[in-house]
């Protein structure tokens, strides 16, 4: 299976704006932004997808979840607010088939989303 262009940039074969690693996952800006600040956090081992996730997986989804928040301090959106999301399928907006959490800030976000 070939990598995802997530994997390229954890392998650092394609680069991208980095906000923030550690040992399980990296932030980065999202190439094609949806709102001022649009980050994505990606855990460094393949989860295909949430849907996919295990028992396994908790600890790392619960650390992406703490990463998102401490992002959005760092990035002075924590304040006003921001919004998280988590696309599954392609009914569900996913477009890479690797987990990842997209973190939405710095203005008003509808609801519902789409």
């Amino acid at each position: 299976m070939a990598k995802t262009i997530f994997q390229k940039i954890i392998d650092r074969e394609i680069p991208a704006k980095l906000v923030h690693e550690d040992e399980l996952c990296i932030a980065i800006h999202d190439v094609h932004p949806q709102a001022p600040v649009h980050v994505l956090v990606i855990p460094k081992r393949l989860v295909p997808r949430v849907g996919e996730a295990s028992v396994a997986d908790q600890a790392l989804l619960g650390h992406l979840l703490l990463t998102a928040a401490a992002v959005a301090r760092q990035l002075g959106i924590a304040e006003s607010g921001y919004r998280i999301v988590i696309n599954n399928g392609p009914d569900g907006g996913e477009t890479v088939p690797h987990l990842h959490v997209h973190l939405l800030g710095q203005r008003p976000l509808a609801w519902p989303p789409g």
